[in-house]
């Protein structure tokens, strides 16, 4: 069974970086567009960005652009989302799934993903 494991938060002050990483052991990553979302208390879930399969082309929130970057590391398997100038509205649950369009979106689907994990926890805070 499909399972999405991501890593990498922490809480970290405005101003710091994190480095995220989405990884699916058993699983290769590289053929499907993998989006990374978050979700803050209270608040409706997000996209964040996007990468395609094999790294075709990438998307980003404007929120995010200009300070995240979307990767891949296939000799790893990973999707890692590296994150600087964290702001205090960064602030969240960041969770990666694997999309069933090959398409990028930033709007998670309304009938679901492939598979997501169960996210990590990035708090950005002085």
């Amino acid at each position: 069974q499909l399972q999405l494991v991501e890593s990498g938060g922490g809480t970290v002050q405005p101003g710091g970086s994190l480095r995220l990483s989405c990884a699916a052991p058993g699983f290769t990553l590289e053929p499907y567009a993998i989006g990374w979302f978050r979700q803050a208390p209270g608040k409706e879930r997000e996209g964040v960005s996007c990468v395609g399969p094999s790294g075709r082309g990438t998307i980003y929130a404007d929120s995010v652009k200009g300070r995240f970057t979307i990767s891949r590391d296939n000799a790893k398997n990973t999707v890692p989302l590296q994150m600087n100038g964290l702001k205090p509205e960064d602030t969240g649950n960041y969770f990666c799934a694997v999309l069933y369009s090959s398409d990028c979106i930033l709007t998670y689907p309304s009938y679901g993903v492939r598979s997501r994990g169960r996210g990590t926890l990035v708090t950005v805070s002085s």
